[in-house]
C-alpha cells in the first residue's frame, strides 16, 4: 500500500504538491508545509501560509496615497508578493477536486490553508458521528420475528461492510459472536455446539451461515413446538386431531355441551 509519505517523494519527481487524502490531513498538512520549505524562498512561501501576504507599501504621489506598484517594490517585497501567489499555487494543485470546489474561491494562502483545515475538522467529526453511529447499529444489531436465516444473515452482513467501508474494525471472535447470540432461542442448542466445536477466532461469517443453513430446518420445527406449546388454543386443538372417533364419541355422551369440531374443509 502506497502511504502518503511515498507519495510526496513520488510527487518530488514531476515537482508537484502531496495530494490531500481526507483521513491524513494532518500528515498532509505537515508534509505539504515541508515541500513548501524546499521551494525556492521556501520560508517566504510559509510565511504567507502562516501570517498572510504582503502589506504592500505605499507612496505619496501628488498628495495622494496610494499603493506602491510591482515595479516600485523593493526587491525583497517583490519576492515576498511573488511568494504569495506561489504559495496559493502550491495548496491548490495538492487539493481533490471535492475539496477544490469548495475553497478555490479563496486566493489568499492564509484564508485558504484555514478554509481547508476547517473543512478537514468538519470531515473528522463527521466521520467519528458515523463510526459511533456504526457501533451504535452493531451492539443494538437485533433478530426480527419470522425473519429467515438468510435475511438475517443478509441485514448482518450489509451492517459489516459499512463498517469495513469506513474502516470501522472489530475482531472476527466480535462478529462470530454476536451473530450467533443475535439468533432466536430456537438455535441455542446450534449456538452451544458451534461454541463448543468451533474456532470463533479464525471461522468467518460466511462459513457460519452456511453452517447454520443445514440446521435451519430443525430450528424451524423447535419454534414451530415452542408456538404450539404456548398457544392454549393449538394445544386443544392438537389433541384434538390425535383423538380417535371413539374418545370424541366418549366426550360427547358424558358432556352433552361437548361439540367436536368439524372442518369445513
Amino acid at each position: 500500500m502506497t502511504t502518503l509519505a511515498d507519495k510526496v517523494i513520488l510527487s518530488g519527481a514531476d515537482n508537484r504538491p502531496p495530494m490531500l487524502e481526507k483521513d491524513m490531513y494532518d500528515s498532509w498538512k505537515s508534509i505539504m508545509e515541508l515541500y513548501m520549505m524546499n521551494r525556492q524562498h521556501g520560508r517566504m512561501i510559509l510565511e504567507s501560509v502562516k501570517n498572510g501576504p504582503l502589506i504592500w507599501p505605499t507612496i505619496e504621489e501628488n498628495g495622494v496615497t496610494r499603493p506602491r506598484k510591482y515595479s516600485e517594490l523593493s526587491a525583497t517585497d517583490a519576492i515576498q508578493a511573488d511568494c504569495d501567489v506561489k504559495a496559493t499555487n502550491i495548496i491548490l494543485q495538492g487539493l481533490p477536486p471535492e475539496v477544490y470546489e469548495l475553497v478555490s474561491n479563496h486566493r489568499i494562502a492564509k484564508e485558504l490553508w484555514e478554509r481547508i483545515q476547517l473543512l478537514m475538522q468538519e470531515t473528522s467529526l463527521m466521520k467519528q458521528e458515523r463510526e459511533c453511529k456504526l457501533y451504535d447499529e452493531f451492539d443494538k444489531f437485533a433478530y426480527k420475528k419470522r425473519e429467515t436465516l438468510r435475511d438475517f444473515y443478509l441485514r448482518f452482513s450489509l451492517l459489516l461492510n459499512d463498517m469495513n467501508i469506513y474502516n470501522v474494525k472489530m475482531e472476527q471472535f466480535q462478529v462470530n459472536t454476536k451473530f450467533l447470540n443475535t439468533l432466536p432461542p430456537e438455535w441455542s442448542k446450534f449456538v452451544t455446539d458451534v461454541k463448543l466445536v468451533r474456532d470463533l477466532h479464525t471461522t468467518n461469517i460466511d462459513k457460519l451461515h452456511a453452517y447454520a443453513g443445514q440446521h435451519e430446518f430443525h430450528a424451524n420445527e423447535v419454534r414451530l413446538m415452542h408456538e404450539r406449546n404456548s398457544d392454549p388454543l393449538a394445544l386443544v386443538a392438537t389433541h384434538q386431531m390425535t383423538q380417535s372417533p371413539y374418545q370424541t364419541h366418549q366426550m360427547s355422551y358424558q358432556n352433552p355441551q361437548f361439540q367436536p369440531q368439524v372442518s369445513l374443509y
